[in-house]
């Protein structure tokens, strides 16, 4: 009977490829790899001769079939990889898992780095429990929406982002959740590795004063037990929105602004809100004339 091996490559250190990885690498009759160019240089030097298929985000839905089915026709063991760290974490492979497993071909890990957990165990936080959430939304109002959700929903909180957009992410984290503790690694198991710890302003503040941030992927590590999250907006009754904008800014103290915010959140379409904040003013105006 065939097995599947899903085997974790380094993050930067090529040392860190254990042993056990090696021979699984060799010893298996074909390596599914993220890219097959990248693993082919890990290949070359550890000498692991063992030939290369693709099997990447955009190919494994059908390449997963492809490769369990392959696997019981001929009997052979395969070795699956992405570029660095373990597969199948913010990283292609649960789709020949996934299929292997459907047809009761066994599979077995073969653990090794990993940026998260990396990550985590310099962080400096009681990480008995924590989340992993990848890379996450990119524009501003998304981002801002996926944070507070996290917030609520997870104590720590894992997260990749690119060295673009690290300082983005950590000015929104420093924006949105008041009392966020960061860890932020970067560069890691490589000769450059920096981890910055700190409230987020002052980890952010560490980012733009180094003219290096841009270099280096980042894996950061939020601790949100101390953040002072805002309060959910309650749902309300069936009214007019000119009504709700009126009901938030007495019941609040907020700004016709923070007021039109508010009930976006709350599930409202903008553009009925916009148009009711519009007839609100003019309505305003016209008391003012009178």
């Amino acid at each position: 009977m065939p097995t599947l091996y899903v085997v974790a490559t380094p993050i930067g250190n090529l040392q860190d490829l254990s042993p056990r990885a090696v021979e699984t690498l060799k010893r298996a009759q074909l390596i599914a790899a993220e890219d097959t160019r990248v693993t082919m240089k890990l290949c070359q030097v550890f000498d692991i001769r063992t030939p290369l298929v693709s099997c990447h985000q955009h190919n494994e839905e059908s390449r997963g079939a492809e490769l369990a089915e392959r696997m019981l026709a001929e009997n052979i063991d395969i070795a699956v990889t992405t570029d660095a760290g373990t597969p199948c974490v913010s990283d292609p492979g649960w789709a020949i898992v996934r299929e292997a497993a459907a047809r009761g071909i066994e599979v077995i890990p073969v653990p090794g780095c990993c940026a998260a957990v990396a990550a985590l165990s310099v962080c400096g936080f009681d990480t008995r429990e924590w989340a992993f959430y990848g890379f996450l939304p990119r524009e501003k109002k998304e981002l801002r929406e996926k944070l507070l959700s996290i917030a609520r929903e997870s104590r720590v909180a894992v997260a990749h982002e690119s060295p673009h957009r690290v300082t983005d992410l950590v000015a929104a984290i420093a924006e949105t959740l008041p009392g966020a503790l960061l860890s932020v690694s970067c560069d890691l198991t490589k000769l450059h590795e920096k981890t910055l710890r700190g409230p987020a302003e002052d980890v952010l503040a560490m980012l733009r004063a180094n003219p290096n941030a841009e270099k280096g992927e980042y894996c950061l590590v939020m601790d949100l037990r101390g953040v002072k999250l805002p309060e959910e907006p309650q749902p309300m009754a069936e009214s007019s929105p000119e009504a709700r904008l009126t009901e938030l800014m007495l019941a609040r103290g907020v700004s016709l602004r923070e007021a039109q915010q508010l009930l976006c959140e709350a599930g409202e379409k903008k553009n009925v809100v916009k148009k009711a904040a519009l007839r609100l003013k003019a309505r305003w105006e016209e008391e003012l004339e009178a």
